[in-house]
């Protein structure tokens, strides 16, 4: 299985829990891996092309969750020797039309956007969503030893939306036109997992750290490998650990109702999901001891678990 899979299928288990999320996860895929077909007298068609059994059975359920009717077909570009892909086909119908412009994928004449309103993605939820249904619809992950993460966008315009949307949850991406289409990217370690941290996908984030843990510790003597693979496993664990608490606090809907520094020591934690306690701690206001920030982190882990 390659990265790009893994984050698709992790990304693709994150259940969306409101209308919100739904349209903005549905509009970043139609944006990234969408075609709308023109058929005259007002009419229209769309559909999503995507290499990934999973990415469509995220559009398919996000269409049924909203009454939107599809139909999944398969192909193979034989001529390539590539693997199946995946076409989700929506027929113009007036429940289809209204859902794809309130999600910001076709304007009120019915002509693709290129990118939404901001209204699509007003809220942190809401970005964090179209982030998501960005990855899955037209991400790709490649590496080691050198990593790279891209997004790929119908136009630069778009590209350029979704690069000042990431930006704004901390996940930089820098933008390049590629002339037939345009990419959002991100280079190197922290810049990726920053990305991906940002849409949900922390499980490929800490399995990208434990892989460049266990090469690093391969080059060195065995002794201080070994020492080194110890630790870091542990703080990938903890932080592993820390990550799933947040989520189930999230879920339940009580994580705005806690005391300021457990929210402050949630979001950094669900920010850098791959950063060390000591890193963690030096970048809260005001800066935080090392201890400080472990206990306010166990504590949400306690919370979790009762």
């Amino acid at each position: 299985m390659t990265l790009s899979e893994d984050v698709r299928n992790e990304l693709a288990a994150i259940e969306p829990t409101s209308e919100c999320d739904r349209l903005a996860e549905l509009s970043a895929l139609f944006h990234s891996a969408g075609r709308v077909h023109l058929l005259g007298r007002g009419r229209v068609a769309v559909h999503l092309d995507l290499g990934s059994s999973s990415a469509a059975r995220r559009a398919f359920s996000l269409l049924r969750a909203l009454d939107v009717d599809s139909e999944i077909r398969t192909y193979v570009q034989r001529a390539f020797d590539r693997p199946t892909r995946y076409q989700l086909h929506v027929a113009g119908e007036p429940r289809a039309v209204d859902v794809l412009q309130r999600a910001g994928v076709l304007d009120q004449r019915c002509a693709p956007l290129e990118r939404p309103p901001r209204s699509v993605v007003s809220r942190p939820c809401c970005r964090a969503a179209y982030l998501r249904g960005a990855l899955l619809g037209g991400g790709s992950l490649t590496g080691p030893p050198a990593r790279h993460l891209e997004i790929r966008s119908s136009g630069p315009d778009g590209a350029r939306f979704l690069a000042r949307l990431a930006s704004s949850v901390d996940a930089p991406l820098a933008v390049v036109d590629r002339g037939r289409h345009a990419v959002a990217y991100a280079k190197g370690s922290e810049a990726i997992a920053s990305v991906l941290a940002a849409a949900g996908a922390s499980g490929v984030v800490l399995g990208l750290e434990e892989r460049a843990v266990i090469g690093a510790t391969r080059a060195g003597a065995n002794r201080l490998a070994n020492a080194d693979h110890a630790n870091l496993v542990r703080a990938g664990a903890a932080a592993h650990r820390q990550l799933r608490a947040i989520r189930v606090l999230g879920e339940r809907g009580v994580l705005g109702d806690l005391p300021r520094p457990l929210r402050e020591a949630a979001e950094l934690r669900a920010r850098h999901p791959s950063l060390s306690l000591r890193e963690l701690a030096a970048r809260a206001k005001p800066p935080l001891t090392k201890a400080a920030l472990h206990r306010r982190l166990a504590r949400l882990v306690r919370l979790a678990e009762m």
